[in-house]
């Protein structure tokens, strides 16, 4: 009987993965390294032979999964199940993601941009408490967005709606993978937190354990930068505050658009906690009308590094139910 799915979440460093109950249940977890050599030529048929080996180890068949859903960087073609753009995995041209998936593993297959994904599981098992407007802004090595409305993810005519990261927050600023300058993944990723505190640092003369330790040439991460803040270090919390003014403002023109009962903040900065989404809040009702401040709210995402795997099981669901 067909009641397993596999949820896949493909990052630029790993690829989890996890089999899960039709209800979202997880069961099984586990992960492998991304191998992005040889313009990320191995990914696929690693975690195919992963999938096979789990397969074997616990005894199933393809006969006992409903699909296999995935969430992946880059543009997504849903209905063919190609990706491209996803420089992060070295894939500058189409990949034929869906066909050697299924050839491999004989498992239907289904797939979605990775922050898409994230979302629907956000929605389904987490902050979105099931709810029919859902907008989820993901904060790691760069900045990703899902948009769920009237219970629906919204893709755009190129499959790119959602890239909250290329939303610009401050023109003519720092250059963006894309190409553009000024872009909210630029201040306020893992990595554009650290690009604002070494240049606020440079400007800064007062005493700050963060100045101090970027003088010394020693490597800092967000994680270090919002630590400090906590401890209030006078160079972090401005470092911070900076951060949050971005996201509120970038949060703020998303959710007048589309007044949604919810903006999700998730990813590996999101970490922060409470902390952060409070100031995000602060600068969030700033920017909007008074009929946003009042009916959308700013929440903190409850599956962590769970979101992915789930949404993309939700994926296998959606296309048996013909809603995707």
């Amino acid at each position: 009987m067909k009641n397993k799915i596999i949820g896949i979440d493909l990052g630029g460093t790993t690829v989890k993965f996890a089999i899960l109950t039709s209800e979202g249940e997880i069961q099984q977890k586990w992960s492998i390294i991304t191998d992005i050599t040889d313009d990320g030529s191995h990914i696929v048929p690693a975690i195919v032979e992963s999938i096979n080996e789990q397969l074997e180890r616990y005894q199933l068949s393809p006969s006992d999964f409903i699909g296999i859903g995935m969430g992946s960087p880059g543009t997504v073609d849903r209905e063919e199940g190609t990706v491209i753009g996803a420089y992060n995995l070295n894939w500058d041209t189409s990949q034929p993601v869906k066909q050697l998936i299924e050839e491999g593993t004989g498992i239907s297959f289904a797939i979605d941009n990775d922050a898409n994904v994230a979302a629907l599981g956000e929605r389904w098992k987490g902050a979105g408490k099931n709810e029919e407007d859902i907008v989820f802004v993901t904060l790691g090595t760069g900045v990703g967005g899902g948009i769920i409305a009237g219970g629906r993810l919204i893709h755009g005519v190129a499959g790119a709606a959602g890239e909250i990261g290329h939303i610009t927050v401050e023109p003519g600023g720092y250059e963006c993978t894309c190409g553009n300058k000024g872009c909210l993944e630029t201040v306020s990723s893992a990595t554009g937190v650290v690009r604002l505190a070494r240049d606020f640092s440079e400007e800064y003369a007062g005493d700050s354990k963060l100045k101090t330790i970027i003088d010394d040439g020693q490597l800092i991460t967000a994680k270090d930068v919002f630590d400090l803040a906590k401890e209030e270090d006078e160079l972090a919390i401005r470092v911070i505050d900076k951060v949050a003014y971005y996201l509120g403002l970038a949060c703020g023109s998303v959710a007048n658009i589309l007044n949604p009962s919810a903006i999700v903040v998730g990813g590996g900065v999101s970490q922060a906690g409470v902390f952060l989404i409070n100031q995000i809040q602060t600068y969030f009702d700033l920017f909007t009308y008074p009929t946003i401040r009042r009916t959308t709210r700013i929440r903190l995402a409850q599956l962590g590094n769970d979101a992915g795997v789930i949404g993309a099981s939700s994926l296998v669901k959606k296309q048996k139910n013909g809603t995707l």
